[in-house]
């Protein structure tokens, strides 16, 4: 039997043992790096072909954006649109239509500025900024003049923004006028009664609920309400008085919240003329290039409207630009 201890030993050089092992990391690592840099080359190029299919797609359903950015280098009629109800969180919101207004008026190539309006009306509060905004816009820039001009339809808070221009232009189709304030509801306390639904409100304050809808509306609170509204009317005659002045024409049906037609608002007063925005481009300002600084909803919500939130906030991501305005 041989004696294991009296066999032969193979070693290997120190240097050879760890050639092996250095040459294994050195490639571990190259190919580590490769890989990061093909996934790189990846990445970029899904980012790249995002952003073209984005731009594509952006000025497939926006052109006319695209083309007012390029074209704002002429002297030009600045466009602000009030368009739909005037209210806040709509396109026709105060903030939205005042910064409208100021970028136009502070455009140094503005010649005129056209308000074209296609409202029936809306919050008195958010009417009010509008007009006061049009009012402080004027006093600091008296060489631009303001005019109104009416598409279908501008009617009670329409109108009160209407009247702060320097005039008034309307088709003679269109609907002007409703110089009125408006509150509305139901009541269903006789509803409750045949049900057999015994109405359960309790407030802190004797006339809290007021207009709760199920419960009875008593002279006292319907003089109350009503005292209110007439304090708010005469707001609107005074403000309609102050931007029309002596070119009302008509009694005191102007301010009963009767409408008329373009047609007859200018025999009564409450518009100046007959006449479209090119019309009044053109013909009263000077200046055919029409250029539109009305203030557009978000552009990821705008996309998101055409294509669907999932897809635009994934090409968001894409692209890099960011999503978080669809979260909103």
């Amino acid at each position: 039997m041989k004696d294991p201890t009296l066999e032969p030993k193979i070693e290997l050089a120190p240097d050879e043992s760890a050639f092996w092992e250095r040459r294994l990391i050195e490639r571990l690592v190259i190919e580590s790096q490769q890989e990061r840099r093909r996934a790189r080359r990846w990445g970029i190029l899904f980012k790249l072909l995002g952003a073209i299919y984005l731009l594509a797609l952006l000025w497939l359903l926006f052109p006319a954006e695209w083309t007012e950015k390029v074209r704002k280098s002429g002297e030009h009629t600045a466009l602000v649109d009030i368009d739909g109800i005037i209210a806040p969180e709509m396109e026709a919101s105060a903030d939205k239509v005042s910064g409208g207004l100021r970028d136009a008026f502070e455009d140094p190539n503005t010649k005129g500025v056209i308000l074209r309006i296609n409202s029936p009306g809306g919050s008195p509060v958010q009417a009010g900024q509008i007009n006061d905004e049009i009012r402080r816009l004027k006093k600091k820039y008296p060489k631009i003049p303001v005019y109104a001009v009416v598409t279908d339809i501008c009617a009670s808070g329409g109108y009160y923004v209407a009247v702060a221009a320097d005039q008034i232009y309307a088709d003679k189709a269109s609907i002007v006028g409703s110089i009125g304030v408006l509150m509305n509801g139901f009541g269903f306390e006789e509803t409750l009664d045949k049900l057999g639904v015994e109405r359960r409100l309790l407030t802190a304050g004797v006339h809290k609920g007021i207009l709760d809808p199920f419960s009875p509306f008593p002279e006292e609170a319907r003089r109350y309400v009503q005292g209110v509204l007439d304090g708010l009317h005469q707001q609107f005659i005074q403000v309609v008085r102050e931007g029309r002045g002596e070119r009302l024409k008509g009694g005191g049906e102007v301010f009963s919240g009767l409408f008329w037609s373009g047609q007859e608002g200018v025999e009564l007063g409450l518009v100046d003329g007959l006449g479209s925005a090119g019309y009044v481009a053109r013909e009263l300002i000077g200046a055919e290039e029409v250029v539109d600084f009305t203030r557009k909803q978000d552009i990821w919500a705008r996309l998101a409207e055409h294509i669907g939130t999932g897809t635009a906030a994934a090409l968001a991501r894409l692209t890099g630009l960011g999503s978080a305005p669809l979260m909103r």
